[in-house]
């Protein structure tokens, strides 16, 4: 690798010098991310990914936190678009390079690169890594400017929580964001809404818990963010696929949120606030397997909330989790309903599953994988097709170097295919011609590695 790597640049000890990038080529790029992903030790990986963040100020990209912009929606300053957050599970380079290619033919510089807590395990994609597959996908494609990754559900396990486990869940969940924040992951969405009680008499009882663990870790996450960086930081009221969310839950939320950050030192508080409006992750799937597409979302309480949360605490509005899997013209809806922040995950994987030229064995083999290694998760009710819809994600991970491995001509139609739906939901959410506005209040922090003279 130092061999391959000495016409850009120089690898000395756990330090990585640019020396040169005018025969940086794509291929490099290339062996780089699948070196960082698949080399042979840890120590080849960790150079592979220091290359790679090392390259990145020089050619004018830097990770980068989102809570400026959303602070000026806050204001009123900016606004009339809606975030797309995009998880990047299968086929991650290839996928990555998808969102990277439609947002720079758009000139959309708001877009968000996630993954969560739960996705990281599944898809086998540790913070480092899926940084650095981002990073090369970037550099890749010719992106140029800030980059936004985010940590998704930054979720704290329940069942884990009430037991005599709780202290170590709260160590390994503080453990996991130190590791985002050291890995370029400077938007951070704390999801301790597993913990709400809805069997408590009053709702600032019922949010309880969860005012405090996110007032904690966003006390912990401003003790450990780079200097000159304001991480991002997202709260969430109410479960995804749970009932839906309202006013007074926000209000209870963020008055017990305010009172409880303040006891911890008075830091930033969050830029956006998660809610319920009548989806569920993965979508709502059909005997038969297929998705519906005619799901009736709540955009009424979406544009109340979004508005209250401007309006009386300073936030970019409401983000929205679940919709990928909505009809394409639904999307429209919540640039209007102004929702700062949508997650999106489940349609790109089925587009990929589904593309007629992914290999039927390769399927079949996943399949019968999750039916071996998932059927904890099937459900009493479940036909054979939903419970295969629902699982099939598990099998990333466990296939995730054949899914790399795909032909050329294979990985470059799923590519396309990727792209084009990747472009569409950024036209339906305003985000095309962002770059402007990303590039007015996103200040990137300065780099390890300054540019070097032309």
């Amino acid at each position: 690798m130092v061999a391959a790597v000495s016409p850009v640049a120089t690898v000395l000890g756990d330090h990585v010098a640019v020396t040169s990038t005018a025969n940086l080529t794509g291929d490099l790029i290339d062996r780089l991310v699948w070196t960082s992903v698949f080399g042979s030790s840890e120590e080849l990986r960790t150079r592979a990914r220091a290359t790679l963040r090392s390259l990145a100020p020089v050619v004018g990209i830097r990770p980068a936190s989102i809570h400026e912009l959303y602070m000026a929606v806050g204001r009123g300053e900016a606004g009339g678009f809606t975030v797309p957050a995009i998880n990047v599970r299968a086929m991650a380079y290839d996928t990555a390079r998808a969102v990277v290619r439609a947002a720079k033919a758009l000139a959309a510089g708001a877009v968000i690169f996630e993954i969560s807590r739960g996705e990281m395990g599944y898809t086998m994609q540790p913070p480092h890594e899926y940084a650095a597959v981002v990073i090369g996908a970037a550099i890749r494609e010719g992106h140029r400017g800030p980059l936004f990754i985010q940590g998704d559900h930054v979720q704290i396990n329940a069942k884990k929580y009430n037991s005599a486990d709780r202290e170590q869940e709260l160590a390994d969940v503080r453990a996991l964001i130190a590791e985002e924040i050291a890995a370029g992951f400077y938007n951070i969405d704390i999801d301790a809404s597993t913990l709400v009680d809805l069997q408590k008499p009053s709702l600032p009882e019922q949010q309880q818990v969860n005012t405090t663990l996110a007032a904690d870790f966003t006390a912990f996450i401003r003790q450990h963010e780079p200097r000159d960086v304001t991480v991002s930081v997202g709260g969430e009221i109410g479960e995804v696929g749970g009932r839906n969310s309202d006013v007074h839950e926000l209000r209870a939320f963020m008055t017990g949120y305010h009172q409880a950050l303040k006891a911890r030192g008075g830091y930033a508080g969050i830029s956006k606030i998660s809610v319920q409006t009548g989806t569920t992750h993965g979508g709502f799937v059909n005997a038969d397997g297929t998705v519906r597409r005619d799901v009736r979302i709540d955009l009424d309480t979406l544009a109340e909330l979004s508005r209250v949360a401007r309006a009386e605490y300073g936030l970019a509005g409401a983000v929205q989790h679940g919709a990928s899997t909505l009809a394409s013209d639904a999307f429209d809806a919540f640039p209007r309903a102004g929702a700062c922040e949508i997650h999106l995950a489940t349609e790109f994987l089925n587009i990929i599953y589904d593309h007629p030229l992914f290999p039927p064995d390769l399927k079949a083999g996943m399949y019968d994988w999750v039916r071996q290694h998932a059927a904890d998760d099937r459900a009493p009710h479940d036909t054979d097709e939903q419970f295969i819809y629902k699982t099939r994600k598990k099998a990333i991970g466990a296939f995730k170097r054949e899914l790399w491995s795909l032909t050329g001509d294979v990985r470059s139609a799923i590519g396309t295919a990727l792209e084009d739906q990747f472009a569409l939901l950024m036209r339906r959410l305003k985000v095309q011609g962002t770059v402007d506005v990303v590039s007015r209040y996103v200040r990137p922090a300065p780099a390890a590695v300054e540019a070097l003279p032309d």
